[in-house]
């Protein structure tokens, strides 16, 4: 299935591993043009290097950061198709232990950065004939998820954002959509489940394993793509069935 995506340009933020790099990965197989960002420099300009893409240096929470990103993106490629947010998670632990100081750097993390880019992008997806932005999320902005509550709490924030935007931007033609992933084998489930997955923890997930990356990142990319056109304000949940939610 050709995707339509040759020729179009992305920008991936948290592109160094997991689910950035296997979104960035999936793009760059449907040949579209990719930008990575990501704090660790070498790592991302290595992965660039090995889709063809270009490796930007970036921290998500600085501003200067993101408008430079943007800015060389554009200028590298000529415009901007597709904006992929990834902001990665903030740091595990009770409702009890969340403190205004730990609720502000989540909100810094998850949702300021995302706001500002979608301004920065904003007249560059105008101007495509298929302007996407594509959030990646989490199951806990749909449910929360125990010893999570930085996610829990703000998770849904972001996606409330990207649903208002979704219909302020959609007679532009610009699709926004959420992708929520559940235990897929990155280093941040590592982080979570250090010693791994039980047999009772598997046994929750119909498919019975955890998800691969690529796996996640296809999502990502069909949403990005022409064959999604009619695919807005959504929340797709790949999670081989773990939650058993209707809605």
């Amino acid at each position: 299935m050709d995707l339509g995506l040759s020729g179009r340009t992305a920008l991936v933020f948290g592109a160094s591993s997991g689910l950035g790099l296997a979104s960035a990965e999936a793009l760059a197989a449907e040949a579209a043009n990719v930008a990575l960002v990501a704090r660790r420099d070498d790592l991302v300009r290595h992965h660039a290097q090995e889709i063809g893409g270009l490796g930007l240096r970036g921290d998500v929470t600085n501003p200067v950061d993101r408008e430079r990103v943007v800015r060389e993106t554009v200028d590298r490629f000529g415009g901007l198709d597709v904006l992929v947010w990834n902001g990665g998670g903030p740091p595990a632990g009770p409702a009890l232990d969340v403190t205004p100081e730990s609720i502000e750097s989540a909100v810094q993390l998850l949702l300021v950065p995302a706001v500002h880019l979608v301004q920065l992008c904003r007249p560059h997806l105008e101007r495509s004939p298929a302007g996407r932005v594509v959030a990646i999320t989490s199951l806990a902005a749909k449910e929360p998820t125990e010893h999570l509550a930085l996610s829990n709490s703000v998770r849904p924030g972001l996606t409330g954002y990207m649903k208002s935007l979704s219909r302020e931007l959609g007679p532009h033609g610009i699709t926004v959509n959420c992708v929520a992933p559940g235990r897929i084998a990155t280093p941040r489930l590592e982080y979570l489940y250090p010693d791994g997955p039980s047999d009772e923890q598997l046994a929750q997930i119909p498919l019975r394993r955890w998800g691969e990356p690529r796996e996640f990142g296809d999502v990502v990319c069909f949403l990005a793509s022409d064959r999604a056109r009619y695919v807005t304000g959504q929340t797709i949940v790949v999670d081989g069935g773990l939650q058993q939610f209707l809605f």
